[in-house]
């Protein structure tokens, strides 16, 4: 039987280890941390009892997944109509709808430039959908098959939004305040100025995620998906080994790395050629999170009713106040009125706090590896929205991008998008190749999310990765061309 040993636990490497042991391989994970779930985990950060996600909270990217939806980890998803809400000063909001309709219709003169925006690819999903999260690079077929559903000006549209600059989209797109913030707020998640390209194909892949599936996420907590990952792996025959450190390449049939392009190198130990060596050093990382969790001792009193009914809410007010914002962390600035998103689990999931009881998390943009400490300014903008937030705080988790690395070393300087994700390193994470999972040494392969499709909870990686690894394991003749 083939042996495999894969580094590192977080949704990566534990979907390239499920995908090895489906298919026969003698599989083990090796996790440096005493838990696993690398960005996928959850524990008491503040009072017994009230459960806080530690990184990723809101899982669209799961649902889209391929991989996930291959694989029964037997979760409860809590599915809401409203996807984000995004408040104003005035005690309004605009929300992203489930309904691609309902939505438009509450833009206003917006509507019908929302709805060109969306409804053709929505329509055509089923042609999309196997582009975007397919084997990296797509087959031809599957591209003319979207180009087909789309039409050729539907197509160009598309391709022209998914690489544009999230501000040039919101300014040539939307005419009110309302169109134009709501597009920000979920082009921001991408960390890049909104000036910069392709922060406006981040902004039109959330919300049509939020059309097509929604921004669920696990009753009781992420790391049920790692859980569920670990339960899947366990059933067929695999190991998992926490507080279990791996500093040299080990020797196995395959080797799933996922891991940073910094620390491959290292473990490599010079034996890369000097090409593949210098091109892992070049990968740049992006901003940071700076980010906060809350116990607190009733719901936020939001002043938008709007925002009482969203697990995620987006603050930030306008798209000048945001691109202000999201400028500075590239220039190593912090923002005096960050962009703060906002996830309040506890409202649909009574798991989560005791009862009465509540839980937030929030995060802003920050430098990569900044030292300033962001929580009044966060706190600020949770307040200007919901008056008497401040009051309801009965304990508070404060993570820095030190601490973000701490505990998971994949999150360089606090960056938790696994690199930088401009045009440069959106396709070519973290090498210009064909295949970038595959590295110069036989058998040992890249799977985490510096290879694409890059950052979010979906597995993609790590399972694409692996069948890279299977299909070079049936070359060499080392296993059944038949074996599932």
């Amino acid at each position: 039987m083939p042996t495999a040993i894969v580094i590192g636990s977080g949704p990566n490497g534990l979907a390239g280890a499920v995908t090895l042991a489906r298919a026969g391989l003698d599989v083990v994970v090796h996790e440096e941390q005493p838990t696993i779930g690398g960005g996928t985990r959850s524990a008491e950060l503040t009072l017994p009892g009230f459960v806080h996600d530690l990184c990723s909270a809101i899982h669209p990217l799961a649902r889209l997944s391929p991989f996930f939806r291959g694989v029964d980890l037997q979760l409860d998803w809590v599915e809401l109509d409203i996807q984000t809400a995004h408040p104003f000063d005035d005690g309004t909001a605009v929300v992203l709808h489930r309904d691609v309709a309902e939505t438009a219709r509450s833009l206003g003169t917006d509507e019908r430039a929302y709805r060109r925006l969306f409804e053709p690819v929505v329509e055509h999903w089923a042609a999309v959908e196997p582009v975007l999260v397919g084997p990296y690079p797509p087959p031809p077929g599957r591209v003319l098959a979207m180009l087909r559903a789309l039409g050729p000006r539907g197509a160009a549209y598309s391709a022209r939004l998914a690489l544009a600059s999230a501000r040039s989209v919101a300014e040539k797109t939307f005419s009110t305040p309302q169109g134009r913030a709501l597009f920000a707020g979920n082009a921001a998640h991408s960390m890049l100025p909104l000036e910069m390209r392709p922060s406006g194909g981040f902004g039109y892949a959330l919300m049509l995620l939020g059309h097509v599936y929604g921004w669920g996420f696990p009753r009781g907590g992420s790391q049920r998906i790692a859980d569920g990952l670990l339960a899947r792996l366990r059933d067929l025959g695999g190991e998992v080994r926490t507080s279990s450190p791996v500093d040299e390449l080990p020797v196995a049939d395959v080797v799933l790395a996922d891991v940073m392009p910094g620390d491959l190198l290292r473990m490599a130990a010079g034996r890369f050629p000097a090409r593949y060596a210098r091109a892992l050093e070049r990968y740049r990382h992006g901003p940071a999170a700076f980010k906060l969790d809350w116990a607190l001792d009733g719901p936020i009193p939001w002043r938008a009713e709007e925002c009482r009914h969203a697990a995620t809410v987006h603050l930030g007010g306008t798209l000048e106040e945001i691109a202000a914002s999201e400028s500075g962390p590239w220039t190593g600035r912090h923002a005096e009125r960050p962009f703060v998103l906002l996830a309040q689990h506890s409202i649909f999931d009574d798991t989560r706090a005791p009862a009465g009881k509540h839980t937030a998390w929030a995060y802003c943009h920050v430098p990569n590896g900044s030292t300033e400490d962001m929580t009044e300014r966060i706190e600020a903008q949770v307040e200007r929205f919901a008056p008497g937030f401040r009051e309801l705080v009965l304990a508070r988790s404060v993570k820095s991008p030190a601490d973000f690395e701490e505990g998971n070393r994949n999150l360089v300087g606090g960056d938790i998008n696994g690199g930088a994700p401009d045009l440069a390193q959106l396709f070519f994470r973290p090498v210009r190749k064909p295949v970038p999972y595959r590295t110069p040494l036989k058998g040992v392969y890249l799977c985490s999310s510096a290879t694409p499709p890059g950052g979010g909870v979906h597995g993609m990686c790590g399972y694409a990765a692996a069948e890279v690894a299977l299909r070079d394991l049936r070359a060499s003749n080392k296993m059944s061309s038949g074996a599932a």
